[in-house]
């Protein structure tokens, strides 16, 4: 039933309250709400937050939005993990009516009198409910004196009731009749590698391989994949993502670039997991033991980076679950078990399961995999094609494992419908993989800007990866280096959470054919034998500016949120514009950034760009230095300011050659 001060279309609220919107510890988020009556009198509310133990925490008054009409809205932040929820308490406010009243009335000459004896009766009646610091007491209790004095001047006794310092405290402590109470809302705070973080993806069995002089190849293990770490952790990552490291099948093995025909001495996709080795719990023996994978978490935990594993629900013909389950997976009309398909690309060493035969028998091993994984370090998951699951089994797995171990992540790799990716995100996934890849114009990444960080934001977190090892977009296959520092500063600047797979620092870029977003000779089907330390002594490398730019996000409060996320004008359609800033104490206030960035990797490009300042916290004539942080160039900048970006030459510390400018603001 509607209260008696109505509060409706309250935000964020997830499926009409059914799923917790979502936050981390410290992040600020808006709560706003429709909030009205009858009439003309004055009303206020608040958002009170309640923590996972039931505490509500102190209230947080409500303001006018800067849009729609009676939208009110207040910025709050939970402090620690758990399950919270919020309500919004709304209120008809009978001091602040009569303070509106009384300027009309008295001033127009008209109840001056009366008006001036209800404002008395009003405020003792405050001193008597209203629970109040003393020195706030003494302000109300001098203007009772003062306006029911009527020796006093008309107008001094107005004075008095106007008075900044009383409408002050009489707006914190307000008289709260006809009090209503929507609510609560469901709200989930995680910890903040939900949120942000710096991803590095690599194939452990790449990591240390190697060649003899004849061409053969050797694999690399985890042991020898420990030692990549040092350079991963130094280029400023935090998480290092590994593909499947669990045997893989022989029958129906993937050969070099898909093929049919594989080698004996072929490696196969880690996606086609099983063979007599053993199955999801087990580690591929070609990269070592479990106590192997324990040192590699270990020492990468040393290094401050947190291990991520794929989690890909699905089995080769050779998986033990084949022999053990086979009414797991599809029987086709002639007998024979389905293999996964997304025409026209066909994976015959890989089954999809059927999570309509047995779903209590799948569900309780797909948990007994994830807690084995979890016993020894993993903390995060980067789920394979979670669409191809129904969503009730993600609900259910992602709702216990949240009440058990509330620090455990899980990133959804689905690239698909925009229902069904919200949907993954909604039931739980704590970030997703996104569009980001295919949105490369000034029109595609400015909108595509605004709906990660406005419309979705409260319940789908996003991780810009800027390549995988299924996608290499056509803009990275012609753009050239630039088009890999472009990529790469949007991704880092515009999302709090990015990712690059291994290679994208050498600049990797050969299609297995035109039209095609697959690598040739791609690492899912081979070893890659990579020279990272000749790439960096010659200069081919682009980890330097990987580096740069972690340390620029680890610098900026600002660019380790998500919400707060602007884009401005620009007279150059190449050119994009957009800002992220921290106004309040608890998240970095007074961080600003402002990211300027040439989209042609071909050509400079010069214009004037357009800067919304209050949106920055900035008044509108207000002039300040900018400070670009890969140039070190310093400038003078207001709200209208001329840019160049030049992507043709050396990349950092020259006149041109950059593809951005990344501008922190100086405002003192």
């Amino acid at each position: 039933m509607v209260g008696r001060i109505p509060v409706m279309d309250v935000t964020p609220v997830v499926e009409h309250g059914r799923y917790p919107a979502k936050s981390v510890v410290g992040e600020q988020f808006e709560v706003t709400a429709l909030v009205f009556r009858e009439g003309h009198d004055q009303l206020g509310a608040d958002v009170v937050l309640i923590d996972p133990a039931g505490i509500s925490r102190p209230p947080v008054r409500m303001s006018p939005a800067p849009y729609g009409v009676n939208r009110l809205a207040a910025q709050v932040s939970a402090d620690a993990e758990g399950a919270w929820g919020f309500t919004i308490e709304s209120w008809s406010d009978p001091v602040a009516t009569w303070l509106h009243d009384a300027g009309i009335k008295i001033r127009a000459d008209v109840d001056v009198s009366l008006m001036f004896t209800e404002g008395a009766l009003l405020l003792e009646r405050w001193g008597r409910q209203v629970q109040a610091p003393s020195a706030e007491r003494r302000v109300v209790l001098d203007a009772i004196t003062a306006i029911s004095d009527t020796t006093r001047p008309t107008e001094v006794r107005l004075a008095v009731a106007e008075d900044p310092a009383l409408v002050a405290v009489l707006a914190a402590y307000p008289i709260r009749d006809l009090l209503s109470v929507e609510g609560p809302y469901p709200l989930f705070v995680d910890r903040r590698r939900a949120l942000t973080g710096s991803w590095y993806e690599f194939f452990p069995r790449s990591e240390g391989a190697y060649a003899d002089p004849d061409g053969s190849l050797h694999t690399g293990t985890l042991k020898t994949a420990a030692e990549r770490l040092d350079a991963v952790a130094a280029m400023g990552f935090d998480v290092i993502y590994l593909p499947p490291v669990h045997p893989v099948g022989q029958v129906n093995r993937k050969g070099r670039n898909n093929t049919l025909s594989p080698k004996p001495t072929d490696v196969g996709s880690p996606w086609a997991i099983g063979s007599k080795a053993g199955g999801h719990d087990k580690v591929s023996p070609e990269l070592g033991t479990l106590k192997d994978f324990d040192a590699f978490v270990r020492k990468a935990a040393k290094l401050g980076l947190e291990v991520a594993l794929d989690l890909a629900l699905q089995a080769s013909p050779d998986h033990p679950w084949v022999q053990s389950h086979p009414e797991w997976f599809t029987t086709r009309a002639d007998g024979s078990i389905a293999y996964a398909e997304n025409p026209p690309k066909k994976y015959q060493d890989i089954y999809p399961i059927n999570f309509d035969n047995d779903p209590e028998g799948i569900y309780a091993e797909v948990l007994r995999v994830v807690r084995h994984w979890m016993k020894h370090g993993v903390r995060i998951f980067r789920v394979d094609n979670p669409h191809t699951k129904p969503l009730e089994f993600w609900e259910r797995l992602l709702d216990e494992l949240r009440a058990s171990d509330p620090d455990v992540l899980f990133l959804s790799e689905a690239f698909t419908t925009p229902p069904m990716m919200q949907a993954l995100a909604k039931v739980g996934f704590h970030q997703s993989y996104t569009y980001f890849t295919w949105r490369n114009t000034r029109e595609e990444i400015e909108s595509y800007l605004r709906e990660v960080a406005t419309e979705t934001a409260h319940f789908l977190r996003p991780n810009f990866f800027v390549n995988t090892p299924d996608i290499l977009h056509e803009f990275l296959q012609y753009g050239g280096p630039p088009a890999f520092r472009i990529r790469a500063t949007l991704a880092a600047m515009g999302s709090p959470s990015w990712g690059v797979y291994a290679g994208f620092e050498l600049y990797e870029r050969m299609a297995v054919r035109p039209g095609s977003e697959e690598y040739l000779d791609s690492e899912k089907y081979e070893l890659k034998v990579r020279d990272w330390a000749g790439a960096e002594a010659e200069g081919r490398s682009l980890a330097p500016y990987l580096t740069h730019l972690n340390e620029i996000r680890r610098a900026h409060p600002a660019l380790q949120q998500l919400r707060n996320l602007v884009v401005h004008g620009s007279d150059d359609e190449s050119i994009v514009v957009f800002s992220k800033a921290s106004t309040s104490s608890t998240d970095g206030g007074g961080d600003i950034v402002i990211v300027v960035v040439n989209l042609d990797p071909h050509t400079a490009h010069e214009t004037m760009i357009h800067l919304d300042l209050a949106a920055l916290g900035l008044e509108s004539d207000a002039r300040f230095e900018v400070h670009d942080e890969l140039s070190g160039h310093t400038w003078a900048w207001s709200a209208d300011n001329y840019v160049r970006v030049d992507p043709t030459g050396p990349e950092i510390g020259a006149e041109v050659g950059q593809v951005a400018h990344i501008l922190s603001v100086r405002t003192a």
